[in-house]
């Protein structure tokens, strides 16, 4: 019903943008990625929009990117998530680590969401696996190359050493984020393996 809003963001909280256009303040629940992405209060905003049909209420959702407007769908779109479940996630990661998450199999790193278990992560994995495209894959895997310092030749080495020892992308960018890239790759990998060890 609602593709976009566009007008002053008027009011914000945790989970919550409003935002006034033609008169009329929108109240639009949303992720703290979004959150962190939009103006001060008072200045002009779009929000990518999804409404949520209930029973007993309608339920706006408002995002800042129509990526992240695609992740939330097809996450709700999986038995057992609702709505407060799918922002927990996309609060606590972006689109683009979320697919990557899920085409690696990262089932721990889905669990770092409040409200999300084992079972629940194993389940998102299970039934988006299939759903993600290889352009979301492929944005993925360079935030990961990012967050590993893709411009070592060590890190990259060290990572998909890791990779090759059976961990994930994901894991493997999170244990060599904030080593030093100068380091050898067997001194990048042991200090990798305490960090993973430690999780």
């Amino acid at each position: 019903m609602f593709y976009s809003l566009t007008g002053k963001l008027i009011h914000t909280e945790a989970y919550l943008a409003v935002v006034e256009c033609g008169g009329v303040g929108y109240r639009c629940m949303t992720s703290l990625t979004t959150l962190s992405c939009l103006p001060p209060v008072g200045e002009r905003v779009t929000l990518y929009t999804h409404l949520n049909v209930r029973e007993d209420a309608l339920d706006l959702f408002g995002f800042y990117s129509m990526n992240e407007l695609d992740a939330f769908k097809k996450l709700i779109g999986v038995s057992g998530v609702g709505p407060k479940s799918a922002l927990a996630i996309l609060s606590d990661m972006t689109p683009d680590r979320l697919a990557l998450c899920i085409a690696s199999g990262d089932a721990k790193s889905l669990t770092r969401a409040p409200g999300v278990g084992v079972k629940l992560a194993q389940r998102l994995i299970l039934e988006l696996k299939d759903k993600i495209s290889k352009a979301e894959l492929a944005s993925g895997v360079g935030e990961a190359a990012v967050q590993i310092g893709a411009d070592g030749s060590g890190m990259n080495e060290a990572a998909a050493a890791l990779c090759t020892l059976g961990y994930s992308q994901s894991q493997a960018a999170e244990a060599l984020a904030g080593l030093a890239a100068d380091l050898p790759v067997d001194e990048l990998i042991r200090q990798a393996l305490k960090k993973v060890a430690r999780l």
